[in-house]
């Protein structure tokens, strides 16, 4: 299998985007520190100061997998109520192969 990609969006409460800054920066800098992991980004949209556009590479599932599990993952769920985070609206591709355009 090749790489993963994960893409999608989700919400912050309104007036939420300052508290919610330094969890999201803990979140960014330990993912890719993972093993597997070769993107990860969060996004705001220009248009809608409550809406991160969220995309993930992962070299493959079981990157993917353990990424899951971790414990900055964990504490980052942890939060999602104080920061208003809601919409999860997320997909997972799998990718057989790519090249540059």
């Amino acid at each position: 299998m090749g790489r993963l990609i994960i893409a999608g969006t989700v919400r912050l409460g309104a007036g939420h985007l300052e508290k919610a800054r330094p969890h999201m920066a803990r979140m960014i800098e330990a993912s890719r520190a993972e093993d597997g992991c070769l993107v990860y980004s969060y996004a705001l949209d220009v248009a809608d100061p409550t809406c991160v556009r969220v995309f993930e590479v992962w070299r493959d599932a079981e990157a993917f997998e353990a990424h899951t599990r971790s414990d900055h993952i964990k504490a980052w769920r942890a939060v999602w109520s104080e920061i208003g985070l809601s919409d999860r609206d997320l997909t997972r591709y799998e990718i057989a192969a790519s090249q540059p355009t």
